[in-house]
């Protein structure tokens, strides 16, 4: 049993470790902490873990513990042995928001951890129980990074990842439309790739992707913006329309069409090939390359007329204005008008 106030660690305890683990490699460990603010990636670090903990022991006794609530002695209590031998799986989770009574038994407990226990913590982030987890990260214990895949170029990276830890194959350009079509939400493109697993059994193509997420609201914003930055107002003008007529609102319009104008804004002010620009900006070189084709011809007068126009529009669906699909209307031909005039 885990006692406050003991003296030696036990042999075998982990030796210091100065990188972060990928939530795919997680192991169980005597103590394990999965820190970040990325809620999907923990949930499928600890789920591993757990599942990893039950296949060497089909009799494991689980034990959860919500740090902010914490009673005093509750770890300890888990921690101690059992009656009938079972190994112990404990997971404490909300570190983030720990009391005084968690933050003490937790350091009291990893000052020499039961060998034959897992213990995982879960800190979504913040400054709250630094001193613990400062004392984790120097015992040594493994730890799972969890943060927010932001860049596109991470996004990729993580559905190739999961295509590759399947198995399965996925074309490079799928890869993108799948994120352009999911990418907001890290959990959706996790779900997106497990449907595209479990429901196909060839190759992913772009085909397939537009099959089963064109309808998106992120895909069909993104058609809309494709369209007036393409100069071709009627064909935005009718897929924004049509866009109405299914419910999507306004407002991811105006976000899709804004960012496209910021990527060629960006690229624009950048010199030297498409990967190394990528490199620079945290893009993926076929989006650099694509916005190198889409502002041959644009002026800097067009560029910042359409920006005005979108960011007019952005205000005006946010509340400015009574009728927000006018507004989005108005800057589509806009836009799609700077584009012709390039």
């Amino acid at each position: 049993m885990a006692v406050a106030g003991r003296q030696a660690p036990r042999a075998g305890r982990p030796t210091p470790s100065t990188s972060g683990t990928d939530f795919r490699n997680a192991a169980p460990a005597p103590i394990v902490l999965v820190t970040g603010p990325e809620d999907y990636l923990a949930a499928r670090a600890m789920d591993s873990i757990r599942k990893q903990a039950r296949a060497a022991s089909p009799d494991l006794e689980v034990t959860r513990l919500d740090a902010q609530t914490y009673a005093p002695g509750s770890l300890l209590l888990a921690a101690s042995p059992s009656l009938f031998g079972e190994k112990k799986y404990i997971e404490a989770s909300g570190l983030e928001s720990m009391n005084e009574d968690f933050l003490k038994d937790a350091l009291a407990y990893l000052s020499a951890p039961e060998p034959d226990i897992v213990l995982v913590l879960r800190h979504a982030g913040g400054a709250r129980g630094k001193k613990l987890l400062d004392a984790v990260r120097g015992a040594g214990a493994p730890v799972v990074e969890c943060q927010p895949l932001k860049k596109d170029a991470d996004k990729a990276a993580f559905v190739a990842a999961e295509f590759k830890g399947s198995g399965r194959r996925i074309d490079r350009p799928a890869i993108d439309a799948l994120v352009a079509a999911v990418g907001s939400s890290l959990a959706e493109l996790g779900a997106a790739c497990s449907q595209l697993q479990l429901d196909t059994t060839s190759t992913v193509d772009v085909a397939t992707v537009e099959k089963y997420f064109g309808g998106r609201v992120e895909a069909t914003a993104f058609k809309v913006a494709d369209a007036a930055l393409a100069g071709r107002s009627a064909l935005a003008l009718s897929t924004f329309r049509h866009a109405l007529e299914t419910g999507v609102d306004p407002v991811p319009v105006v976000a899709a069409i804004g960012s496209k104008l910021r990527t060629l804004a960006k690229v624009a002010g950048e010199h030297g090939s498409a990967q190394s620009i990528a490199r620079t900006l945290g893009m993926q070189p076929w989006l650099v390359e694509q916005a190198q084709r889409d502002i041959r011809g644009w002026t800097p007068k067009s560029l910042a007329t359409a920006i005005r126009a979108v960011a007019e529009a952005d205000a005006e669906v946010k509340g400015l204005a009574r009728d927000p699909a006018y507004a989005v209307e108005r800057a589509l031909t806009v836009v799609s008008a700077s584009a012709r005039a390039r």
